[in-house]
C-alpha cells in the first residue's frame, strides 16, 4: 500500500487516505478546538480581518502543538506524530520533522484562501514541506473544500498575483500552471489529504448555511532539511524533542513574495 501511495504522490504530488482518523477522534478534536475558540483566541494568528467577518470570531489557529497547556494543543502534538499519519509521511518523504500545525474553522459565510503553494511560506530546503490535511468535517465545494492542481509539485514556486478579496482572506494568489487543471476535492471527516509543498491549492468561500469546514493541518520537512523560515523554528522530532536548523531567507506566516521564483 505504501508503495502505491508513493507512486501516486510522485505522479500527482497529492494522495488522499480515507478514514485515517476515527469518528471518535474527530469528535474529540472538534470539541477541543470549539471549546478553545470560545474561551480565547490566544492560539490564533491575526489575519487583519474586520470585526464583522466570520473569521474574526473563528480565526485560524497556528502552532497549537506548541501549547500543551490546553487540550487542543495536546491533541495537536499527539496527532502530529501519530503512527497512522507519520507512516504515510515517512513513505512519501522519509524520516521527518514536524514544522507546523494549524486549525481552520471556516464557518458558514467565511471567505476562502486563494490558490497558493505552502513552501512559499516554509522555505524548506533542499526538499520541500509536506502537508497532512485532516478533514474534521465532511468537505466539498459548498462549504469551501480544497481545490488542488495535480502535478503542480513539479513546478517552481510561482510569483503571485492580486487575489479577489471578496472570495479570499489572503491578498495574493498564484495562477494555475499552464497545461494543468484545478480539481475540487471531496472528503469525509477523518480523511487525510497529503500534498507536496509546491502543489498549487486553495479554496473558495463557505457558501453553506450551517456547515463548518474545520480542518487540522500538519506540515513536515525531511530530517535532512538544511534551512527553513524562522517562523517555523524550532522543529519537533517524533520523540517530541525540539531541534533547530538555519533560517531561510524570506517565508514566514505571510510568505515573502518578492523572493518567490519567477
Amino acid at each position: 500500500m505504501t508503495s502505491t501511495l508513493a507512486e501516486i504522490y510522485q505522479r500527482d504530488g497529492i494522495v488522499q487516505v480515507p478514514g485515517l482518523i476515527s469518528p471518535a477522534e474527530i469528535e474529540q478534536i472538534t470539541s477541543a478546538f470549539m471549546a478553545q475558540v470560545a474561551v480565547d483566541h490566544s492560539l490564533a494568528i491575526d489575519d487583519g480581518v474586520p470585526s464583522d467577518d466570520p473569521l474574526a470570531r473563528y480565526p485560524r489557529f497556528v502552532h497549537p502543538h506548541r501549547r500543551t497547556d490546553v487540550e487542543a494543543g495536546r491533541l495537536s502534538l499527539e496527532l502530529m506524530f501519530d503512527s497512522r499519519i507519520l507512516d504515510v509521511v515517512s513513505a512519501l518523504i522519509g524520516p521527518a520533522l514536524g514544522a507546523q500545525s494549524m486549525f481552520y474553522f471556516k464557518p458558514p459565510g467565511a471567505r476562502g484562501q486563494a490558490l497558493h503553494q505552502d513552501n512559499t511560506f516554509l522555505r524548506a530546503d533542499p526538499e520541500t514541506c509536506l502537508a497532512a490535511w485532516i478533514a474534521v468535517d465532511d468537505v466539498d465545494a459548498e462549504n469551501g473544500g480544497l481545490a488542488v492542481v495535480p502535478g503542480s509539485h513539479r513546478t517552481e514556486l510561482v510569483c503571485p498575483e492580486p487575489a479577489d478579496l471578496s472570495e479570499s482572506f489572503t491578498a495574493v494568489e498564484v495562477p494555475v500552471p499552464a497545461g494543468m487543471q484545478k480539481v475540487q476535492t471531496r472528503m469525509s471527516a477523518g480523511d487525510v489529504l497529503f500534498f507536496h509543498g509546491s502543489v498549487v491549492h486553495g479554496s473558495r468561500p463557505n457558501t453553506s448555511v450551517n456547515r463548518f469546514r474545520r480542518s487540522l493541518i500538519f506540515h513536515y520537512v525531511p530530517e535532512a532539511s538544511t534551512e527553513i523560515a524562522a517562523f517555523y523554528d524550532p522543529l519537533v522530532r517524533p520523540d517530541r524533542r525540539t531541534t533547530s536548523i538555519p533560517a531561510a531567507v524570506g517565508g514566514g506566516p505571510c510568505g515573502d513574495y518578492a523572493t518567490a521564483e519567477p
